[in-house]
């Protein structure tokens, strides 16, 4: 059973940048959409940024100009490279692939 696998969460002061990256533990698998999604303590899950296998992105409108989705579509892979991080943005993000969802990785911003 395919699953996605997260990297690159931590600790990170304010004003930051942070990389993460989900890959399919299987391939091939094919992903129409993928994307990052988080949830901070006491909030619903929210997105963060999508992107189709065509390219066409999604953000946030809270993350626009400091967060960049990418993939790599062969290789099943997204990445969200997160600058300018704030305090705000502390949360487990997910990976998303469709219907599957990755266990979570946590972000945390603080001094």
């Amino acid at each position: 059973q395919v699953q996605l696998v997260e990297s690159g969460g931590g600790l990170v002061q304010p004003g930051g940048s942070l990389g993460l990256s989900c890959v399919a533990s299987e391939v091939p698998a094919f992903f129409h959409t993928m994307g990052w999604y988080r949830q901070a303590p006491g909030n619903e899950r929210e997105l963060v940024a999508t992107m189709s296998a065509g390219g066409h992105t999604r953000y946030a409108d809270s993350v626009k100009g400091r967060f960049t989705i990418s993939r790599d579509v062969p290789k099943n892979t997204v990445y969200l490279q997160m600058n300018s991080l704030q305090p705000e943005d502390t949360a487990i993000y997910y990976c998303n692939g469709d219907l599957l969802w990755g266990q979570g990785i946590q972000v945390t911003v603080s001094s």
